[in-house]
């Protein structure tokens, strides 16, 4: 099998049931990067872990920022990598990194 570049990671805790969190997370960015991903990977994890990396980047990471990405905040950071000319429409307007109905934020 071969991988597909750039491919994304995002490790959950499965002691904390993240699950569920890191596959509405992937389907946002699957749902905004059509054909901008190679790959998303849910990698299961313990201790709390929860991490969204772009190849070897850390682009995330739940215990360095002191909580869960935003949305929108963490589709600009991907599209920053790796489409750095692109609109994300909507979430380009709030740079505050808040999104005001996030359903991420109802789990876990």
């Amino acid at each position: 099998m071969t991988s597909r570049e750039p491919r994304l990671e995002i490790e959950y805790c499965t002691q904390c049931r993240w699950l569920m969190r890191a596959a509405w997370t992937a389907q946002e960015l699957l749902t905004t990067f059509t054909t901008d991903l190679g790959e998303v990977a849910l990698v299961p994890g313990v201790g709390g872990v929860f991490e969204v990396r772009l190849g070897a980047e850390t682009i995330w990471s739940r215990k360095a920022e002191g909580g869960f990405p935003e949305p929108a905040q963490l589709k600009r950071l991907i599209r920053d990598r790796i489409a750095p000319g692109r609109s994300l429409g909507h979430s380009d307007g709030h740079k505050s990194g808040t999104v005001s109905g996030s359903r991420a934020e109802s789990d876990g």
